[in-house]
């Protein structure tokens, strides 16, 4: 039977332990960190997304807007309103939640936001910051899972690492961590061939292409450590993950479930990141 690897657990702790270090950054440097959301439009998830940060942020102590946008800004304006965050020094992290609007060209407003205050970890900057192996603000569901890989004492050491899936968000940058980490990585996603035949070699698996269910027991070897970053609804609504939790568990060494197994770690990474960032500014000043 596998070992649970319980996100929602060390996010409370972790998420305790930052609300402290928030209080004594005040103390020391009358500093407190500032967090601004940009919203725009109504899509259903992103609120959702954006209520969790908001009264995540606010638990710490932290400073935090947010800013719900109408789905008809123009392109320009929303840089603009970046662009302003940019020279705010109430502001250490700026986050514009995905996705824009289809007349918005979200590359253009990710380059906008200053890479020292992109706390999602997506500016170009960032990217190649962390494939030099200098990293500074990092995706933060990635990072949210080496954080679980280190809480549970999980050696990536020379193990075998797959990833299904190849997005910028979490596939990509989650290669570069797990390299950084000397883990062997092999890339997959939705057009690879033989899917199985590769995953079945897996020490670590971490699933992250958008698909119920799609990997069952007959993909993975017994004593693998499975982390699914998958959040999918059915038809009634019910959360499942990528993977299909009960057929593995009594196969897999370590799981991660779904909800309350990455999900609760990325928003933590999230204000981790700003609260780093406004230690950068202090010592700056």
């Amino acid at each position: 039977m596998a070992r649970l690897i319980d996100g929602k657990l060390l996010a409370q702790k972790m998420q305790s332990d930052l609300a402290q270090k928030v209080a004594q950054l005040e103390l020391e440097k009358g500093l407190v960190p500032g967090l601004v959301v940009i919203l725009v439009g109504k899509d259903p998830a992103s609120q959702i997304y954006v209520r969790h940060k908001e009264r995540s942020a606010k638990q710490a102590g932290f400073y935090s807007e947010t800013v719900r946008l109408p789905e008809t800004i123009s392109q320009q304006e929303l840089l603009d309103l970046v662009e302003q965050y940019n020279h705010d020094a109430r502001f250490h992290g700026i986050l514009v939640q995905l996705p824009l609007p289809d007349h918005i060209d979200e590359e253009a407003v990710v380059l906008a936001i200053d890479p020292d205050k992109d706390v999602d970890g997506f500016h170009p900057v960032n990217t190649g910051r962390l494939w030099a192996g200098q990293p500074a603000m990092l995706p933060c569901t990635p990072a949210g899972i080496m954080a679980l890989f280190e809480h549970y004492n999980i050696d990536l050491e020379g193990k075998h690492a797959v990833i299904i899936g190849r997005s910028n968000i979490v596939g990509k940058p989650m290669a570069a961590m797990l390299l950084a980490a000397n883990a062997t990585v092999t890339m997959t996603h939705s057009r690879t061939k033989q899917l199985k035949t590769i995953t079945q070699q897996a020490d670590i698996l971490i699933v992250a292409i958008g698909c119920s269910r799609l990997i069952t027991a007959d993909h993975v070897k017994p004593g693998a450590v499975v982390i699914d970053v998958g959040m999918n609804r059915d038809e009634q609504g019910k959360l499942s993950g990528d993977v299909d939790f009960a057929s593995l568990e009594p196969l897999v060494d370590w799981i991660t479930p779904v909800p309350g197994g990455v999900g609760p770690m990325t928003i933590t990474m999230l204000l981790e990141q700003t609260y780093q960032s406004a230690r950068r500014f202090a010592i700056l000043d």
